[in-house]
């Protein structure tokens, strides 16, 4: 069985749980589909390289009911033709945030009004936390790498304990 880098976390920050909810809660609040929010979350895994996300969020968006086409196709979404507008919008927002542009703003003006056609403020403000959401546990998946496939809570090796007080 694979090991994680590191070992869970909780033990050593025990109010993270709430934190983590937290911010579930704020992105789950009914304003962008939770599929889109899935998409977006997925498609960032994907981008940075962390299998631990692209394998968690292909289980979740799976779990919630979504068609294994459009999990499969999201690396390719500019021609899938799987995806609605709404979604194409916010996953190119994703890539924009996360792709240097030497020429420029990352999110130029023609892209938020493209996202903005879809999106009233709130959703706007929902897509641009669940993309922060995501991106909080990013270095989680690439400095501690968690086990892929694994449960929560059974997603980390336990042979690290915690420093002496």
């Amino acid at each position: 069985m694979p090991e994680s880098r590191l070992p869970d976390p909780i033990p050593f920050f025990p109010d993270f749980p709430p934190v983590a909810a937290g911010m579930s809660k704020v992105v789950s609040n009914g304003t962008v589909p939770q599929s889109t929010v899935g998409l977006v979350a997925l498609r960032a895994g994907q981008i940075v390289g962390s299998t631990y996300h692209t394998v968690r969020q292909a289980a979740e968006l799976r779990k919630a009911g979504e068609a294994d086409e459009r999990i499969d196709s999201l690396a390719s979404w500019h021609d899938s033709p799987y995806f609605t507008d709404a979604e194409r919008a916010a996953l190119e927002l994703l890539e924009a945030v996360l792709t240097p542009n030497p020429a420029g703003d990352r999110v130029p003006g023609e892209l938020f009004a493209r996202v903005s056609e879809h999106y009233d403020d709130k959703a706007l403000w929902t897509l641009t936390l669940a993309i922060g959401q995501i991106m909080f546990f990013v270095p989680v998946g690439l400095i501690a790498k968690p086990i892929p496939g694994a449960p929560l809570g059974q997603n980390y090796s336990t042979s690290t304990s915690l420093p002496a007080a």
